[in-house]
């Protein structure tokens, strides 16, 4: 036999069922007060079943005994804040599983957002950039290259440098400062670089990069790797960093962009 109920009429019924659960609900362990109070906030929450309309008394209930048991007042802008909820199932839900816990929250904040007259603006959707391409084998091997023809052997060697503590140890922006010859270390028959300042670690440099890092270090010896005089200098890069942009053929070398090896490259402390 068919049904000739439609859709739009079982949701009507459904919710008058949920209207009737709602004004009929008589809890015998709570008072006149807090009663009204959940069925007020359920009822103008207008659950669609009756199912849903006792599931969120029940909440209401236990959250407003907990109110009457701290002296809060039995209104919806104090029972329903977010910072009283949480208060409510950290310490007014013992007794309870964690699963029950985690539902009373759920339809704790279901009933706010019900309720509330002026809700809160979602937040505006921020604009984001597209991750930069990371620089590809090839173009490390031509800044290699540009800093191996350099006029002087200083520049030649801190520009080799700035491409191996880069591309070799993911070591960039106002970390090299504090790096100098000394810092880069043979150890268990490789290279690491001890990097220094607020996120001092050890790293590993790939194989790679060991014989002109090493070349660089033992030239500066205990003198910043890629030049200055001291760590507090800025701009620290700029004339290596336009030394290494002067083939058209090459991409702009810049801070933010990331090293094709260096996402494989592990720290260790």
């Amino acid at each position: 036999m068919v049904s000739d109920q439609t859709p739009a009429t079982s949701d009507t019924d459904a919710a008058l069922k949920a209207a009737a659960a709602i004004v009929g609900w008589a809890p015998r362990l709570l008072s006149p007060a807090a009663a009204g109070f959940a069925r007020g906030i359920v009822a103008q929450a207008a659950p669609g079943t009756p199912g849903r309309a006792k599931a969120l008394l029940f909440a209401a209930a236990r959250l407003a005994g907990f109110g009457e048991q701290v002296g809060l007042e039995l209104s919806a802008g104090v029972l329903l804040h977010p910072s009283v909820i949480e208060r409510f199932v950290l310490t007014g839900t013992g007794g309870v599983s964690p699963a029950t816990r985690r539902t009373l929250r759920t339809n704790l904040r279901a009933l706010a957002r019900a309720v509330e007259p002026y809700p809160q603006p979602a937040p505006t959707p921020l604009p984001r950039e597209r991750s930069k391409r990371p620089y590809s084998d090839a173009e490390i091997s031509g800044y290699l290259a540009l800093a191996g023809v350099q006029r002087t052997v200083a520049r030649r060697l801190r520009a080799s440098a700035l491409i191996c503590l880069g591309a070799g140890a993911g070591v960039i922006g106002s970390e090299l400062r504090h790096i100098t010859g000394e810092s880069v270390v043979e150890r268990s028959g490789g290279l690491v670089v001890l990097v220094g300042g607020r996120r001092a670690r050890t790293v590993p440099v790939l194989a790679r990069f060991h014989d002109p890092l090493r070349a660089a270090a033992v030239f500066a010896a205990d003198g910043c790797l890629v030049g200055g005089s001291a760590p507090a200098r800025h701009n620290l890069t700029d004339a290596l960093t336009a030394a290494l942009c002067t083939d058209a053929g090459l991409p702009r070398l810049e801070a933010g962009r990331p090293w094709t090896a260096t996402s494989s490259i592990p720290s260790s402390s």
